[in-house]
């Protein structure tokens, strides 16, 4: 006869009761009921009804038929380039760091949450790129700063000044507390 042997182990799988018409019908039940819910969700709702169905197939379907959810979120300009206040240059461009406690870099950004924003202000040192000083804010204000170069000077006291200060070292502004 010529035939592999596996042939005679094989078994046709049996075809599903439920056609593609009504598997359609069943995700646009589900996509009315919750329409947050993408191919994921709706598939795991299949499942839970009792319905043997692959992610792929959903994900299928729904293209098909449009059912992709498109949340749209809302977008919030967060900064302002076009600022009045003045510009610093950058005082250690060009400059090797090869110590810790040389150099460290302050920035402040968003973080968003449900909500609204909470700021946060961070202090990293240069060398070591470690965070030495942060803190966290409903609030952009002064004090955000300050509590981050606080916590920072806390845990990484900065070395006396010898009287060999670097002329970069001069030109910036030593802040009192």
């Amino acid at each position: 006869m010529n035939i592999v042997r596996s042939t005679f182990c094989y078994r046709c799988k049996a075809p599903s009761p439920e056609t593609g018409a009504d598997l359609t019908d069943r995700i646009e039940a589900i996509c009315l009921e919750f329409p947050g819910y993408g191919y994921r969700r709706v598939t795991k709702q299949l499942q839970h009804d009792g319905k043997v169905i692959n992610h792929k197939k959903v994900l299928r379907l729904m293209r098909e038929s449009d059912l992709l959810c498109r949340l749209r979120r809302k977008w919030v300009k967060t900064t302002d380039s076009k600022h009045p206040f003045p510009r610093f240059p950058n005082l250690i461009k060009g400059m090797g760091v090869s110590k810790m406690n040389q150099v460290w870099l302050a920035d402040i950004t968003y973080i968003r949450i449900r909500s609204g924003f909470v700021y946060l202000a961070g202090i990293l040192d240069a060398y070591s790129r470690r965070v030495v000083g942060y803190a966290i804010s409903a609030d952009l204000e002064t004090s955000l700063t300050v509590a981050a170069l606080r916590m920072a000077l806390e845990h990484r006291p900065p070395p006396p000044v010898s009287s060999t200060i670097q002329t970069r070292e001069c030109s910036m502004h030593r802040w009192s507390m």
